[in-house]
């Protein structure tokens, strides 16, 4: 089971960091940018400390991801990044209660405390719209 949501939160980041890097390009307000750039950097290293952690528990790194889903509306992004945002940090509050080795501890408190960060800053944007 946690293997399982391990896999589906790395394709999450993966997402994640594609769609916020093309949601960054549709502004040229650099306050918008910064808080956008910051999220994207974070759910780069997301994703990169649960590739780590998902090859500690099963020797293979997960591959294969669908093309991720870009941004093309800013209001609507917004809106449905927030409810993704909190979501994620609720799967990974969920998956703390699981841990299967102590090393899954940071990784996954980490993010699940990025991702409220997260959803602060997309619904500060998503008001300042």
């Amino acid at each position: 089971m946690f293997n399982d949501q391990l896999r589906q939160a790395i394709l999450n980041e993966y997402h994640d960091y594609h769609f916020y890097r093309s949601m960054y390009k549709l502004t040229d307000d650099p306050y918008w940018q910064g808080f956008i750039e910051h999220i994207y950097e974070d759910e780069k290293s997301h994703y990169e400390m649960f590739q780590q952690l998902y090859y500690m528990l099963t020797g293979t790194f997960v591959q294969n991801f669908p093309e991720p889903t870009l941004c093309t509306d800013m209001k609507e992004c917004l809106k449905n990044a927030i409810r993704d945002e909190l979501e994620a940090a609720e799967l990974y509050k969920e998956m703390l209660l699981q841990i299967p080795i102590q090393q899954a501890y940071a990784p996954l408190f980490v993010a699940m405390h990025d991702e409220t960060e997260h959803a602060i800053r997309l619904t500060t944007l998503l008001h300042l719209l």
